[in-house]
């Protein structure tokens, strides 16, 4: 059976500029390191372990996950749980799985500092997700683990 060459990024839209900056700087280093990828949406951070876990059920093999998105501090407590409850999920995911999974998920205080973090040709965390993506892959391959 060939090896997946293909990557999933999995997009929170809540934050559409933010998720778009961070896309783009992941598919530079995605198209680069010689993949191809594909897209899906969902509608925020809350949704995107499940949908990795859609994903790698699925009949479509890929070698790698990347999750991005991102949850700015409010006025509740709402943003704690969000930001927990995801991160243990794709934590967990990553290892009962065996996973080559990047995470891209911005916890911010403010959108001033979610741009920052997003913007292609500054810090981007897409792209650095997407390196932790391709490098989790390699580390897989180096250990003979099945393809997802």
């Amino acid at each position: 059976m060939a090896k997946p060459e293909r990557i999933l990024l999995i997009e929170a839209r809540y934050y559409e500029d933010i998720a778009d900056a961070m896309a783009d700087g992941a598919i530079a280093v995605i198209e680069k390191g010689g993949y191809a990828y594909d897209r899906l949406a969902v509608p925020g951070v809350f949704e995107v372990p499940a949908a990795v876990r859609f994903a790698h059920q699925s009949t479509t093999p890929y070698a790698g996950f990347c999750a991005l998105g991102c949850v700015i501090r409010g006025e509740t407590d709402h943003y704690d749980h969000v930001c927990r409850e995801a991160s243990r999920a794709l934590m967990d995911l990553s290892i009962e799985e065996s996973l080559a999974l990047g995470f891209g998920i911005l916890t911010c205080d403010t959108r001033k500092q979610a741009e920052e973090r997003a913007a292609v040709g500054g810090r981007n965390k897409g792209a650095e997700a997407a390196e932790a993506c391709l490098r989790m892959i390699e580390l897989k391959r180096t250990f003979h683990l099945a393809p997802q």
